[in-house]
């Protein structure tokens, strides 16, 4: 196959892939954000303490995340035809790739909020913040640049889960090594297709890592509430020492002779 010819296929190929990937990464954090800050909140000693239903959010990400993804596509199948009407296509592959994605990105967002501070938690508290107080004005922007490293994370599984997608007629890159470089043999695509993964990997690695770097030059993770900045300014400000002052000795009578 000439590369006059591999180029119209590699073009849509792309295109597919990049779409799946898009939707199922925006569905991922629609999902798994939220419900990587409930399994938080809701852990013994948290703001929503709740042990039943931290357990039952508990089972259903480990449930999602011990699935292999390959199964997951098959067993999937008849949910993505009563979803959209088809089961082939990479509109069928974003149902399979957002519900393998949502508990992934879950446990990576649980992770990165309870990297902090809960003195941080704590002093917001302290001032009168309610609980949706303390998750947008502490938890996310602290936990922001982990929050990024995770989604980058997330998005580069993604990509390989799109790849196993053409094993099921999912489209893509993966549908087009599968279809033309192992059925037949294909040499030069198939090797052109993995190059264009690690390209794209590679794309996205270093700007996860760039957008990381620039959060924390910014002090996205020390930044802190205005309120909170001012509370700790007083707590650390030098306190003042008022000096005492000192009563003068009455003096002496002079002696009468």
């Amino acid at each position: 196959m000439t590369w006059t010819e591999m180029q119209p296929l590699l073009r849509d190929a792309c295109l597919d892939t990049l779409f799946m990937v898009w939707w199922s990464t925006v569905y991922a954090v629609v999902g798994g954000l939220p419900l990587g800050i409930l399994l938080v909140l809701t852990d013994r000693g948290a703001l929503l303490q709740n042990v039943l239903v931290n357990k039952v959010l508990g089972a259903v990400v480990n449930l999602g995340r011990s699935l292999p993804f390959i199964i997951l596509l098959v067993w999937l199948i008849p949910f993505s035809r009563l979803l959209i009407g088809t089961s082939i296509g990479p509109s069928a592959a974003v149902v399979a790739l957002t519900i393998g994605a949502i508990p992934f990105f879950a446990r990576l967002v649980e992770t990165a909020v309870r990297e902090v501070d809960h003195g941080l938690v704590e002093a917001v508290q302290s001032m009168g913040g309610s609980t949706w107080t303390v998750v947008l004005k502490v938890l996310l922007p602290q936990a922001l640049p982990s929050l990024v490293a995770g989604l980058t994370t997330t998005v580069i599984a993604l990509i390989g889960y799109s790849a196993m997608a053409g094993a099921v007629g999912g489209g893509g890159l993966g549908n087009l090594a599968i279809t033309y470089g192992y059925m037949r043999h294909e040499t030069g695509l198939m090797n052109t297709t993995i190059v264009l993964l690690i390209v794209i990997v590679t794309l996205v690695q270093l700007a996860g890592d760039l957008v990381v770097r620039s959060l924390s030059r910014r002090g996205g993770r020390q930044a802190a509430p205005v309120g909170l900045r001012r509370l700790r300014r007083a707590a650390t400000a030098p306190v003042a020492v008022q000096p005492v002052p000192v009563r003068a000795e009455p003096a002496e009578a002079a002696e009468t002779p």
